[in-house]
């Protein structure tokens, strides 16, 4: 595994150059970047089919035919090569010396192809997650990038909350959302999840014919890709006076939260942030029903580094964009989940994305 790029932001030409400086540092010659997201981060490039070849004193878009137009268009600042025939192939035979590929984003067949396509003297070498660490610290353009596709999702919630619940099937609250992102220019982040009174008790539950009751609590988690950038936060909603036992989950998972949001900071483990809220959780008696990490970094992709979790390695830092969702799943009953979007800070939370109220509102 090559050597962890320093996060920070920057413009594209800087994070290429970070990139390069990387490279150099981790002792390789070059590094493959084929993940199309990694490679719109880097260059710009929003087709289907190229690849980044980087290193010091080399910056190389590849692609095909189809996207010759397009690459001149949205690339800036790499030099451009087209590869005929097989994709694979074609990469292979551009590669030289030591060459970092990313290993956690190619199957096996696709590295072996690579391998079998390159010259005797190319060794590859296992380099996956580099520009993810680089992807890590957000610079100003992305948070509000990021603020602009939570700001959609919580003007949805607002509408949620406008209207009745009861009586709508689980299925078509799903379908206002999804209709709504895509009235606004935006896609889903994710299927959203609706889970109604005892289909709340699983965390990733599909919204289903189940027609939503008076009297239970619904847990709605959604998220919009705008711009090329994610968001993503979950709130549940009772939709009439609920029962203790319902009502006590609910004011623990707040609890949890914010206890939650308050260890957010620099320098803090991942792990002391997830205690935090999970103690909490396990003194209500919970413990064992809340069984995911507390949270996950957010960006051009839902799910990204750093985990927020019991057993993670990851120390937050300044510029990272994480949720904070703990949550309570009783098999049988009922569940709850809630979860904002926040930017880390040097000493707390920076800006929370997340604007909708999280004291429990009835939505009839």
């Amino acid at each position: 595994m090559a050597d962890r790029v320093r996060p920070g932001p920057g413009t594209r030409a800087e994070r290429a150059g970070r990139l390069a400086d990387a490279v150099g540092t981790a002792g390789l010659d070059l590094l493959l970047v084929t993940d199309l997201t990694n490679v719109r981060y880097l260059t710009g490039f929003g087709g289907t089919n190229g690849a980044c070849l980087i290193g010091p004193g080399t910056a190389t878009f590849l692609t095909d035919f189809r996207y010759t137009d397009r690459a001149a268009g949205e690339v800036e600042g790499w030099e451009i090569g087209i590869v005929s025939g097989e994709w694979l192939v074609g990469v292979a035979e551009r590669l030289e010396g030591r060459v970092g590929f990313e290993d956690d984003r190619l199957t096996v067949r696709e590295a072996g192809k690579l391998e079998a396509g390159s010259a005797e003297d190319v060794e590859l070498i296992e380099a996956g997650g580099m520009v993810e660490d680089l992807r890590r610290a957000k610079d100003p353009s992305e948070i509000e990038a990021i603020a602009a596709a939570a700001e959609l999702t919580d003007r949805i919630y607002l509408e949620l909350i406008g209207r009745e619940l009861t009586g709508r099937t689980e299925e078509a609250v799903a379908r206002f959302v999804v209709d709504r992102m895509r009235e606004a220019g935006a896609e889903p982040s994710f299927p959203p999840i609706v889970a109604s009174g005892p289909n709340g008790a699983s965390p990733h539950a599909e919204p289903g014919p189940r027609e939503i009751e008076p009297g239970e609590l619904v847990t709605i988690d959604m998220g919009a890709e705008l711009d090329g950038y994610c968001s993503d936060c979950t709130r549940a909603f009772a939709t009439g006076e609920l029962d203790d036992f319902a009502a006590g989950i609910y004011e623990v998972t707040l609890a949890a939260q914010l206890a939650g949001l308050s260890a957010v900071a620099a320098g803090r483990a991942a792990v002391e942030v997830d205690r935090a809220a999970r103690e909490l959780i396990e003194a209500a008696g919970h413990g064992e029903q809340f069984g995911h990490g507390l949270g996950h970094g957010v960006g051009m992709e839902v799910h990204e580094g750093p985990r927020i979790g019991p057993r993670s390695n990851d120390v937050l830092a300044a510029g990272d964009v994480v949720t904070i969702e703990p949550g309570i799943y009783v098999s049988g009953r009922t569940g709850v989940r809630i979860e904002d979007l926040v930017v880390v800070g040097e000493t707390g939370i920076e800006r929370n994305l997340s604007s909708v109220p999280k004291e429990l509102t009835l939505v009839g």
